[in-house]
């Protein structure tokens, strides 16, 4: 359908398409500690996340996953949809999460400017700081069965400032 025909409308809630990585060897899972954002020590700094980012204009969501892996960390996977989360910000514009998981095939790790990757053993896991949904995007992607179906999600923060998460059931 051409633009015209889509029924866009400004009003209603839009979204901003991103990409989120998870990649095993072994008994271990490549994380991105965050370096401060264009020179700036933010509440996230320091800490750890799965590698991702925008997808670009033009760009299909995996190819976003395996261009932000490799520019993030330097390594390759095959990697696959494990599933799609939107986050909802409070305001008009919100995110959409396309999670991606798989197993390490190649490279070496190298820094970016987003920080530095590391593989982190799952039984360290605990004691690491991590973003507020790292634990609970782990423990989801680590209980997934290799055949089972992506995941559909919504994440937001409480009037309390609490993170929640509600996965759709299946």
């Amino acid at each position: 359908m051409a633009a015209e025909e889509q029924n866009l409308n400004r009003s209603r809630y839009s979204v901003i398409p991103r990409v989120l990585v998870f990649v095993t060897r072994g008994e271990s899972v490549l994380l991105l500690k965050l370096l401060p954002r264009n020179g700036k020590v933010t509440r996230w700094t320091g800490r750890y996340n799965g590698l991702g980012g925008h997808i670009e204009r033009g760009e299909d969501p995996l190819t976003a996953a395996h261009r932000e892996l490799r520019e993030e960390s330097g390594v390759a996977a095959s990697l696959r949809l494990i599933g799609i989360l939107v986050v909802d910000t409070g305001e008009d514009l919100g995110i959409e999460l396309h999670v991606y998981g798989g197993e390490y095939s190649s490279g070496e790790l190298v820094p970016s400017g987003e920080g530095v990757p590391e593989w982190i053993p799952f039984e360290m896991l605990d004691s690491i700081p991590g973003v507020d949904d790292l634990p609970i995007f782990l423990e989801k992607v680590r209980s997934m069965k290799p055949s089972a179906p992506p995941f559909s999600g919504r994440s937001f923060y409480d009037p309390d400032g609490h993170l929640v998460v509600n996965f759709a059931a299946s």
